[in-house]
């Protein structure tokens, strides 16, 4: 289970990374393994969409079960699929990078995912991951 604790250690952890990296303003939002928000944060400055594709980050990737990393490279390589499951998830998930699953180091069993918008991709990446490993759990964030 995705405590409360560790969520906000994921939160507190991304955040700092994104400031000590001067990123620009990001959202941020955990959910658990069910796709249940656990914690959401949005920095100043960020711009009105950002909690909704962070949201759409984390949402997809437990949702599929893989990292959004990968869920982007099906994208290119299975565009019909892709947009088949964007779909049948009523347009909620974005498969674009940023959005890391959260898995137990012990069991690699699934305890949820973190989704980061509002640098690029990549960094958005970055943030999510540096939050994950600071609360001692694995992030995998696809190939």
């Amino acid at each position: 289970m995705l405590t409360l604790k560790a969520a906000q250690t994921i939160m507190d952890a991304a955040v700092a990374y994104a400031l000590e990296h001067k990123m620009k303003p990001l959202g941020l939002v955990i959910v658990d393994q069910r796709g249940a928000v656990r914690l959401a944060l949005v920095q100043d400055g960020n711009s009105l969409m950002r909690y909704d594709i962070a949201f759409g980050k984390a949402f997809g990737a437990v949702g599929m079960g893989i990292g959004t990393r990968t869920m982007n490279q099906m994208a290119i390589d299975r565009p019909h699929f892709m947009n088949a499951f964007v779909a049948a998830t009523g347009g909620k998930a974005i498969p674009v990078p940023g959005g890391v699953l959260i898995r137990d180091p012990a069991t690699n069993a699934l305890l949820g995912a973190i989704g980061v918008s509002g640098d690029t991709s990549d960094n958005d990446e970055a943030v999510a991951k540096a939050g994950i490993e600071a609360a001692q759990l694995k992030a995998d964030p696809g190939a």
